[in-house]
């Protein structure tokens, strides 16, 4: 278990009371799942996120594209990196976020590269629409974060999926948004750790798990159950997008929890990357102004010169796209 004394010292160094606004959004179109990133090929910063056309109702589905910031404010559209159309079980939906991204809090937020490639998980699907069951989670790479060439998906099917034999109860139905990081200490036996939120019924409730890797491209279950989870068994309730930081010697989880009508951005902290305490106490992100009022939620949490910015999802009066609170 993590004290309360060090949850209270990640929460007091994380909090972003100043709300920016919207800083991503597209007319007729959602815009979902940030991931954030310094791009040193390009000298800026890079933004991978969900971009969901509702169009005709036989080609809608999750897409990844790219935009670029020189100061983490302004946001320019570059492009789409990972579309539909694979012909595959992932035909219609291909919502990526990058992996290996530093993660430490005071590093420099720039992706690393395995076997000469950039590497992105993304929830795979074959079917149109607004995140229909059941997604599973696949695997995609490229040699260069630009859109200019498309990512390349080296396998024929996913990497995890709710119909592999050794599903959990608690991701039976469908697998969403996964975070991966490079563990150097390999303290669970294996360099790769993927974070991820898996969906099981009655009450479509959503917790966080953990799967393992040597390799990026083959991945096994760890442990017999969830890693994170709200601890009700009676209504709806989320616990998914998980992103990871280390921070001294914890490591931070930034997760969201939708309940009771609304969501919000909070944490839980370990020091093993297997046991996690949550935070209970106030959230980091919560919904407060017209463009949020829904839900403010699915983080990605970065400190850069001093300033944590924190982006999320938010749903209001203005639809959904991407917002951002910062410390200062």
């Amino acid at each position: 278990m993590v004290s309360e004394y060090d949850l209270q010292r990640v929460h007091q160094a994380m909090r972003t009371p100043r709300k920016r606004g919207m800083v991503l959004q597209e007319d007729g179109c959602s815009i979902d799942c940030p991931t954030v990133f310094y791009d040193g090929e390009a000298g800026c910063w890079g933004m991978f996120y969900a971009r969901f056309d509702p169009g005709s109702s036989a080609s809608s589905g999750y897409e990844t594209w790219l935009a670029h910031s020189e100061n983490l404010l302004d946001w320019q559209v570059q492009g789409r990196v990972l579309a539909q159309g694979s012909g595959g079980w992932d035909d219609r939906q291909a919502d990526g976020g990058l992996a290996l991204i530093n993660p430490d809090w005071d590093g420099d937020h720039t992706p690393e590269r395995y076997d000469g490639r950039y590497w992105m998980t993304y929830i795979g699907g074959a079917l149109p629409g607004y995140e229909p069951d059941p997604l599973s989670i696949g695997v995609a790479c490229s040699e260069t974060l630009s859109p200019v060439r498309p990512w390349q998906r080296p396998l024929t099917g996913p990497v995890l999926s709710p119909s592999d034999p050794d599903v959990r109860p608690f991701e039976a139905v469908t697998l969403y948004k996964s975070a991966v990081v490079r563990d150097p200490d390999e303290r669970l036996g294996h360099p790769f750790l993927m974070y991820y939120n898996g969906k099981r019924q009655p009450f479509s409730i959503e917790r966080i798990g953990l799967a393992v890797s040597d390799d990026m491209l083959h991945w096994r279950r760890c442990g017999d159950g969830h890693q994170l989870d709200q601890g009700i068994e009676d209504r709806w309730n989320i616990s998914g997008d998980p992103q990871l930081i280390r921070w001294g010697d914890l490591w931070v989880m930034h997760f969201f929890v939708a309940r009771d009508r609304t969501a919000y951005d909070t944490f839980a902290c370990s020091r093993d990357l297997l046991n996690w305490t949550p935070w209970t106490g106030e959230p980091l992100v919560k919904p407060d102004q017209p463009y949020d009022m829904t839900f403010a939620h699915k983080p990605f949490v970065l400190k850069h010169d001093d300033v944590v910015y924190h982006f999320y999802c938010a749903v209001g009066d203005r639809g959904r796209g991407i917002a951002l609170a910062t410390s200062r």
